[in-house]
């Protein structure tokens, strides 16, 4: 055997040897039955909340840890949970409406990881993503708790970075007690399985 011979069966053996020792990328599905994103949004005179239903997601980890992954929003699920009846009603037709969300246009919205960091304690990660809404694409961060069976988080948004603007004081003047603050809040909770 000549000595290039021998070098690339060396080569060769130390690859497959590589390859025996890398952990595979495990995907894990969302359970959209069992997850649920909750909204708050605030006005001057109060707050409303409610929930949208998750469309579809997955989660990707390595040794247990977190590596990437994605889900998508039905925002045509859009509902109000701190008013009854037609008060509900009317709020919900409203938010489904070009005013806000325009859900006829833009069915749903999608977050997807693109960097993750560790807060220095198992299953805590400091995530950065792209979150798109109406069309909209913006960076966002945020802390996370994820294991490989559930995920949830805490999310700040400002709405007229996605073209949300109806009743803003940043955009429209003299609203006084009409004004709707920009900020609204979204609390992720994802089942995995």
């Amino acid at each position: 055997m000549t000595k290039k011979s021998l070098f690339a069966l060396v080569f060769i053996a130390l690859g497959i040897a590589g390859l025996a020792f890398t952990d595979a990328v495990e995907i894990v599905k969302v359970n959209t039955e069992n997850s649920i994103v909750t909204w708050k949004g605030y006005k001057v005179t109060g707050e409303h909340s409610g929930t949208i239903a998750i469309k579809n997601g997955e989660l990707n980890f390595e040794n247990n840890k977190l590596t990437g992954g994605s889900f998508e929003m039905d925002m045509t699920t859009i509902t109000c949970t701190d008013l009854e009846g037609a008060w509900a009603n009317k709020l919900e037709m409203h938010l489904k409406s070009d005013d806000f969300f325009g859900v006829e246009n833009y069915p749903t919205a999608k977050f997807i990881i693109t960097k993750i960091g560790s807060r220095g304690a198992e299953n805590e990660y400091k995530i950065t993503g792209n979150l798109t809404i109406k069309e909209v694409t913006k960076e966002v961060k945020f802390n996370a708790t994820v294991s490989k069976t559930a995920a949830n988080a805490d999310i700040e948004l400002d709405r007229t970075d996605f073209d949300v603007k109806y009743g803003s004081g940043s955009f429209f003047d003299n609203l006084g007690d009409k004004t709707i603050y920009d900020e609204f809040n979204l609390n992720v909770k994802l089942v995995l399985h």
